[in-house]
């Protein structure tokens, strides 16, 4: 195995915003598994409950519910045309080898996410569309009936 991380980045989907946040921590959330449903507050979200639904392993390896273990193991897959190949993915399990854990939030607090984690939103910047006025106007053949 290689060397302990410790600190997991923990992704947050919003479901009623479409929104999502990221917040590097310690891992809080060992030995939980896909599909399991934790406090918020372990994460600084008080009154906030969050679904884990995936996440990956420090290699880019994804997590896979049906697989009950902590280690990599070799699947095979098939795909929409039939072809079956061997890919390697980590189990349903949060170890100190997971570098990130996808959630979505299942109930909501009282506050916002925003506010608990002191998240400053940039205004996006929409692009400014170019409309060109040449005063011409365009016409498409019609085809005369006869």
């Amino acid at each position: 195995m290689g060397g302990i991380n410790m600190e997991v980045k923990i992704v947050i989907n919003d479901v009623k915003t479409g929104k999502t946040y990221q917040r590097a921590l310690d891992n809080p959330l060992l030995n939980k598994k896909i599909g399991d449903t934790v406090e918020g507050n372990i994460i600084g979200l008080n009154g906030y409950e969050l679904k884990i639904t995936g996440g990956s392993d420090s290699a880019g390896f994804p997590m896979r519910p049906e697989l009950q273990t902590t280690e990599r193991k070799r699947l095979l897959i098939t795909d929409n045309k039939n072809l079956i190949e061997k890919k390697l993915f980590r189990g349903n399990t949060i170890s100190d080898q997971t570098a990130q854990i996808n959630t979505k939030v299942v109930k909501y607090g009282p506050k916002p996410i925003i506010e608990l984690w002191n998240i400053v939103e940039k205004p996006k910047e929409k692009p400014e569309q170019k409309v060109e006025k040449t005063g011409e106007i365009k016409s498409e053949k019609k085809e005369e009936k006869k």
